[in-house]
């Protein structure tokens, strides 16, 4: 897209009242921007659910004027923009009706066939949420998954961290333009954190910096991934907020539940509870239901000659000797092995390079 077009996709943003989903369609009907600001009032309004509180501020000088300082914002830092139709533009976001139409990012940010989960949770995040979630990503590390959250406290950065220090990817979807950084204790992860991911953000450096803004960035960090983890959420908080938006766009939603009395896991035990969210103990859980492999170009595992096996290790490792191939329901059920756990020791036996899982769930000897 050349400047003058992103300029007018820029104006096109700054319309107060006109939200994504309406722009998308009068681009769809119209074809650019550009053409939506010289097009006459009464041919937008034939436009189905566009009427005149939509369109009240439609005024091409005082946005297009807007938009200049943006872009020239936005050239000097380097900043890149994703229009919603580009090929650049996160193929997930694509399909969510609400997704924005311009999307900026910083960073080393490669989402091409990438397996995304975004994960959040509270901010006065207890130890034992911290070390799940620790815990959790260096399970899932050998997928190479890409790690989204919201830079923010608690279970935020620390995924964040967690997935840099097993040299994963991670994404930081912001409720600010990049002329600040908040929280401003996390500033010092800026740069390592573009250097192995970036950032994603719809507000510009003019928009006002708000609570409100984190409810309407949460529909990026749900829109962005296949699903979304919550690792402990009080009765009430954005992470739920997160869930819903992530049901809403038919994605999976998983929780980490806790004990009754704890405060930080009302919500999400309610999100179990009221089948919102699939419960979550380890990584495997998540493993299985998104139906996830390992790929042989991913981190591959070279068998070796003698390995250490558990117990119940080696009771699958039999039983799989004896079937040949099996799938893992039935193989949890002849070993009798809750399926959850035996999707763990499943697991381990593929990264110690004894077995591999082949489509349909099914797993033999290596």
């Amino acid at each position: 897209m050349d400047t003058s077009d992103l300029q007018y996709v820029l104006a096109l943003q700054h319309v107060p009242n006109l939200g994504d989903g309406s722009a998308k369609k009068l681009l769809r009907h119209f074809g650019s921007a550009r053409d939506i600001f010289r097009e006459k009032r009464s041919a937008l309004l034939k436009i189905e659910g566009i009427g005149n509180f939509k369109l009240q501020n439609l005024s091409e000088a005082e946005h297009l004027k807007a938009a200049e300082k943006e872009l020239d914002f936005i050239q000097r830092n380097n900043i890149q923009c994703l229009y919603y139709e580009d090929e650049e533009y996160p193929e997930k976001l694509k399909h969510c009706y609400d997704g924005p139409i311009l999307l900026f990012q910083r960073g080393k940010v490669d989402l091409k066939k990438k397996k995304i989960i975004s994960m959040v949770g509270t901010r006065q995040a207890s130890f034992a949420g911290v070390s799940f979630c620790r815990e959790f990503i260096e399970e899932l590390a050998p997928l190479d998954p890409v790690i989204v959250s919201g830079f923010a406290y608690g279970i935020d950065i620390t995924a964040q961290k967690a997935a840099m220090d097993n040299d994963l990817q991670t994404i930081g979807c912001l409720a600010h333009g990049f002329n600040q950084i908040y929280p401003r204790e996390h500033y010092k992860y800026v740069k390592r954190v573009e250097e192995n991911g970036g950032f994603l953000t719809d507000f510009w450096s003019t928009d006002r910096f708000e609570r409100t803004n984190f409810l309407k960035r949460n529909r990026i960090i749900a829109g962005l991934s296949e699903a979304t983890v919550v690792i402990e959420s009080a009765e009430k908080g954005g992470s739920l907020v997160t869930a819903d938006i992530a049901n809403s766009y038919n994605r999976e939603v998983f929780a980490v539940p806790g004990r009754p009395s704890d405060k930080q896991s009302a919500g999400c035990n309610t999100l179990i509870k009221q089948q919102n969210a699939h419960l979550l103990s380890c990584a495997a859980d998540l493993i299985y239901l998104l139906n996830w492999q390992l790929e042989e170009s991913l981190k591959p595992v070279q068998k070796q000659l003698f390995v250490e096996l558990g117990e119940e290790e080696q009771l699958l490792y039999n039983f799989l000797k004896e079937k040949g191939k099996e799938q893992l329901d039935l193989i949890a059920l002849n070993c009798n092995i809750p399926t959850f756990k035996a999707a763990s020791l499943l697991l381990n036996l593929e990264l110690k390079g004894v077995i591999r899982p082949l489509p349909g769930k099914l797993f033999e000897l290596a």
